[in-house]
């Protein structure tokens, strides 16, 4: 997930210019197109929720469809357009999809979102790790990545790293 500094992930007009940082961080290393393309290639499956899945078809119009043919599960309980073979629209328990119909098949399932998906993934205790890039800036309104969790959860910090841009990626794993 990204997110602002004051835990936001995305705006009320779900722009995403807040992307775009003009900040330098002389101590932190490059993204490469080499990182990022061989980060995506371990990805076997997507997750994603409704509004999430809506947000990716407009962008898509623009940059073209980002999860490339990866299978693409989306879980809603409304009737959306599929327009490509690799999604599935799922509506239901999020335990059986992940024992029936995720676990047989893939073992890097990367949770796209949004927020109410990913908090539900946390409160069921079906996360095995969070990953969140914080950009340097502070956004005052919008949504929130962790509203409404539950319960506390422990974690245990995999790794940080800090990218000349100014945004730090931390990585942690959910104890169980």
């Amino acid at each position: 997930m990204v997110s602002s500094l004051d835990g936001i992930i995305a705006k009320k007009d779900n722009s995403v210019t807040w992307f775009e940082t003009s900040d330098y961080y002389e101590k932190g290393v490059n993204v490469t197109e080499h990182d990022t393309e061989e980060f995506l290639k371990s990805i076997d499956c997507y997750i994603m929720g409704s509004r999430t899945y809506e947000h990716a078809l407009e962008l898509s119009k623009s940059y073209g469809w980002a999860y490339g043919d990866v299978p693409t599960i989306v879980v809603t309980h409304r009737n959306l357009p599929v327009d490509r073979q690799n999604i599935e629209i799922y509506s239901g328990d999020l335990n059986k999809l992940l024992t029936e119909r995720v676990k047989p098949k893939y073992k890097n399932v990367w949770v796209v979102g949004g927020a109410m998906l990913a908090k539900e993934f946390i409160n069921l205790k079906l996360a095995d790790e969070i990953r969140l890039s914080i950009l340097p800036v502070i956004l005052g309104d919008g949504t929130l990545f962790f509203g409404d969790i539950r319960q506390e959860q422990a974690l245990h910090l995999k790794n940080v790293t800090a990218y000349k841009s100014g945004m730090v990626e931390l990585c942690y794993e959910v104890k169980k």
